[in-house]
């Protein structure tokens, strides 16, 4: 999810074999563009170790000025957990978040990563009985799911604040929120199904952003993470490159590219705007001449030789 949403490249066009882009993709490419190199000032944070999905290598890799983890130079701050959780709650990554933005007056990049709803889902928190699971399942299904309902009533609050501090900053700002995958403590859902791969996300601009050309757009029920460049861009009115033209025109004409696309490793599949599976086959001419547009600048940015880094294909006119 990470790497699609920072590239607008789709993981699904790799091989199979590719289950890690972090790991397998970047560190054999000698360059790769990403959405913070049109930044000034760039900071990558995650609440806690930094060494996962080899993240220190490639956020440098990335351009990212800083990254901020726990036992990195960069400190994380507002040390706060919840209840028993080992892990950093999402309110310490907002405020650390905050500070970020405060200390830069310009423009500036930041990715967040947070923890605090991550596995295992033990009884940490005081209101894990407000959220009771019911139906066909097991109890030790039931206790995950009060316990992870339970940690997302604390992100909700956790990311209401943090919209209520950055509408006051007098400066635009635009969050994108989401999540990587459903979590797989539901025995009903098939882990390759399109229910396990759909997570909630939203574009939020704050007030100073909407009082200053910010658009308030339709909410688009499915996205790909390669769709979340080209949204931004729309809302926030940005002029883009050819290469986020092309992703533009990608997340209008084409349906959304699923996740893991791949049948077997063989033909891409498709998500259309009622959550129904489109093939490859049923794409029309220009939809498909788009989607193998998009294969040939990922394969010449990842595995060929980088031709489009001589040309005006990722310039902002």
């Amino acid at each position: 999810m990470e790497y699609m949403t920072l590239t607008g490249l789709p993981v699904s066009n790799f091989s199979p074999t590719i289950a890690t882009a972090y790991t397998q993709v970047v560190p054999e490419s000698e360059r790769t563009l990403t959405i913070n190199e049109y930044f000034k000032k760039s900071t990558a944070i995650h609440p806690y170790n930094g060494s996962f999905y080899s993240r220190k290598a490639v956020y440098q890799k990335f351009g990212f000025q800083r990254f901020m983890y726990l036992g990195s130079k960069y400190k994380i701050k507002h040390k706060i957990k919840i209840g028993t959780n080992p892990y950093l709650s999402d309110e310490t990554a907002y405020q650390n978040t905050l500070d970020v933005i405060n200390n830069y007056k310009d423009g500036q990049f930041i990715n967040l990563v947070t923890m605090q709803n991550h596995l295992p889902y033990s009884d940490y928190y005081d209101n894990s009985s407000d959220y009771q699971a019911s139906g066909d399942m097991d109890d030790g299904e039931k206790y995950n799911i009060s316990n992870y309902s339970a940690g997302l009533s604390y992100t909700d609050k956790a990311v209401q604040k943090f919209i209520e501090q950055i509408d006051k900053i007098n400066k635009p700002i635009t969050l994108v929120f989401y999540g990587d995958h459903l979590p797989g403590i539901y025995s009903n859902v098939d882990e390759n199904s399109l229910e396990a791969r759909e997570t909630d996300y939203f574009i939020y601009s704050n007030k100073y952003a909407r009082l200053h050309g910010a658009k308030n757009l339709k909410h688009v029920k499915y996205v790909s993470p390669i769709d979340f460049i080209a949204l931004t861009a729309e809302q926030t009115n940005s002029k883009v490159s050819p290469y986020y033209a092309l992703l533009t025109e990608i997340q209008k004409e084409l349906p959304t590219i699923k996740v893991y696309a791949y049948n077997n490793g063989k033909k891409p599949v498709f998500v259309d705007k009622k959550g129904k599976t489109v093939k490859y086959e049923q794409l029309t001419k220009k939809q498909k001449q788009l989607y193998n547009d998009l294969k040939l600048v990922q394969y010449d940015l990842t595995t060929g030789n980088q031709y489009l880094y001589r040309t005006k294909f990722f310039e902002i006119g």
